[in-house]
């Protein structure tokens, strides 16, 4: 067998690669993985990565990815996995939402245990689960602000397609104005919602309040 050959049996084992898993390996920077060109889950968490820098390598069939348990501070280099289903970015150092409006066909989304103070889902048409658990959001402006393109979109019998799970505990969130507006187009469907470890929670009426405004949910 000649040389060729071997590279391009080689290349072609390559591409038959479909998930990699680089968990709890003390990574300290995002491997390479440009050469797995039908790549569709990638998982590098339980590492020291500081960036998401080397991501944009990464292949645009990527449909899940996973870098929880990191060191990761700014949101990056995401805008070209429009194919992306589920993103992990939980336990890391992010501050601001952000770069997320080409992730057009995500689905969950899990940024809990970070440093975020305002939601931003706009662009977000699929999204179906959003863990915000443990951050530092103080009020529910990001949700009103995009709810009309990120929690909801109306297709052709003009049925909305909205969250369904929403995790919001332990935050700093103050009141639930406004609670109604925001989740408009997500009342009768969202099944799961957590919003407990809230100042809000402290009130007497808080419980039903969030079940009057999502009656089909399990509110906690």
């Amino acid at each position: 067998m000649g040389k060729q050959e071997v590279l391009r049996k080689w290349s072609s084992s390559l591409n038959a690669y479909l998930e990699l898993v680089f968990r709890d390996n003390k990574l300290m920077k995002m491997p390479d993985v440009s050469i797995f060109k039908s790549l569709l889950v990638f998982d590098v968490s339980y590492n020291e990565i500081p960036s998401l820098n080397g991501v944009s390598k990464v292949s645009s069939t990527l449909k899940e990815l996973y870098v929880s348990k990191n060191e990761v501070t700014k949101m990056e280099e995401l805008d070209h996995l429009y194919n992306l289903h589920i993103l992990e970015l939980g336990s890391n150092r992010l501050r601001v939402m952000e770069n997320l409006h080409n992730l057009t066909n995500l689905q969950e989304l899990w940024l809990g245990w970070n440093r975020i103070r305002t939601v931003n889902l706009c662009g977000l048409k699929c999204i179906r689960k959003t863990s915000l658990q443990s951050n530092r959001l103080t009020n529910m402006t990001g949700f009103q602000v995009c709810y009309l393109d990120s929690l909801f979109f109306i297709d052709k019998q003009e049925q909305r397609i909205i969250l369904e799970d929403l995790w919001m505990n332990d935050n700093q969130i103050a009141s639930l104005e406004g609670l109604d507006l925001a989740f408009a187009g997500s009342r009768d469907k969202l099944t799961t919602i957590y919003v407990e470890h809230n100042p809000f929670a402290n009130f007497p009426n808080s419980t039903k309040t969030t079940r009057r405004v999502f009656p089909k949910s399990g509110a906690n």
